[in-house]
């Protein structure tokens, strides 16, 4: 590494750790024979990856860069760079791949959301305005998306980016016995 690490996630299925580095350099790492192996190497040399996250089959990764860029590659080193936001002006703050690994949500601290496909493509990019979003989530079916605020609200939307519940406040409730 030239650069000390900055994102580290583990490929379950396909047994692979992929790093980044505070360089942008992203290196997919094999163990062979008791050693690890530098498999894949990405180097954009334009900005560094914020969070990176493998879909449920371990077949995708998304890496989501600084500069706005979102990168869709596979398991086997293609890469497909379609879900360009070149925004510059709001961070990252959370990724969430459906349950089947075929969809992605990724939000922007100033409201942004885009949904995009496992092949890079964007399906629907959404501006919740006046919205500090901090987290995403898919429903197990697919079928709704839950938003995060920073505030501690959740928004409700399906999965299309219509709205379904404003807002909400989850409430603790202790039980007895």
């Amino acid at each position: 590494f030239l650069g000390s690490v900055q994102v580290v996630i583990w490929n379950e299925q396909y047994q692979k750790l992929t790093t980044s580095d505070e360089n942008g350099l992203i290196i997919v790492w094999m163990l062979y024979k008791g050693s690890w192996y530098e498999e894949m190497i990405n180097d954009r040399n334009r900005s560094v990856a914020r969070s990176m996250s493998w879909n449920a089959d371990g077949r995708k990764i998304c890496i989501v860069y600084e500069d706005g860029a979102v990168i869709v590659g596979s398991v086997d080193g293609s890469w497909y760079e379609e879900m360009i936001n070149n925004r510059n002006k709001s961070v990252v703050r959370s990724m969430s791949w459906n349950a089947d690994g075929q969809k992605i949500c990724i939000v922007y601290e100033d409201g942004a959301v885009i949904v995009g496909s496992v092949d890079g493509n964007r399906i629907w990019g959404k501006d919740l305005k006046g919205i500090q979003l901090c987290h995403v989530a898919w429903s197990a079916d697919s079928k709704i998306l839950l938003f995060g605020m920073a505030n501690g609200e959740i928004h409700i939307y399906d999965n299309q980016g219509n709205f379904i519940l404003e807002r909400t406040r989850p409430q603790c409730i202790e039980a007895e016995g």
